[in-house]
């Protein structure tokens, strides 16, 4: 009886031990992963939102100023949304669709027409022919929205109005214009040149700019 309690005593101690160094080798592993990301003085979410938007800033102008320490970690980012651009830019097809636009006059302005007492803008049915992701592109697509931030362009004239303003279609940039580009190279699509420390807290800032 004493042989069996003595037993049970020793295996309960020896499972004890085995979920400490189970919960010990779980932290350990926690740590080596997060020493792999900067965290930029911020939380999960706060660096997450600030690394999207410098990201789609970058692709957008061409350029952005920055500290170092985030410049790098856009860097990987940025690169690897080029890379995926430039290995997906050519698998689409071209599909013909008829779509209804509004007639306009010689001005560009909308023709109007009067329907049942009340002006409506008149429309017109044209064929066009359009691009059809395939199935690699249209992951490729998804990827990417995952990563940036809607763009609107408001034009110098018509700052602080809705009027005139145009959704910039961030991921076709990167299929039509950036990724053309970078077709010959393997990588290496961005740079960092340093300009000095910045005023109040000394952190280098850099311009992060495309090649």
């Amino acid at each position: 009886m004493d042989t069996n309690k003595a037993a049970k005593a020793v295996h309960m101690h020896s499972v004890s031990k085995s979920k400490e160094h189970g919960r010990m080798y779980h932290e350990w592993r926690k740590e080596i992963i997060m020493a792999k990301y900067r965290k930029l003085g911020r939380t999960s979410a706060q660096r997450k939102a600030l690394l999207r938007n410098q990201v789609t800033a970058l692709l957008n102008n061409g350029k952005i100023v920055t500290t170092e320490a985030k410049a790098k970690e856009v860097v990987k980012i940025a690169e690897g949304l080029i890379a995926l651009a430039v290995k997906e830019k050519d698998n689409f097809e071209m599909v013909k669709v008829q779509a209804k636009v509004p007639v306009k006059d010689k001005d560009g302005k909308r023709v109007k027409e009067v329907v049942d007492g009340k002006k409506i803008t008149k429309f017109e049915t044209i064929e066009k022919e359009i691009k059809k992701d395939l199935p690699s592109r249209l992951h490729a697509r998804r990827q990417m929205l995952k990563v940036l931030y809607p763009v609107v362009e408001v034009p110098t004239e018509a700052a602080g109005k809705r009027r005139n303003t145009k959704e910039v279609d961030l991921v076709a940039k990167l299929f039509d214009e950036i990724a053309p580009k970078y077709v010959d190279r393997k990588g290496g699509y961005t740079r960092i040149i340093k300009i000095g420390q910045r005023k109040g807290d000394a952190a280098m800032e850099v311009v992060l700019e495309l090649v």
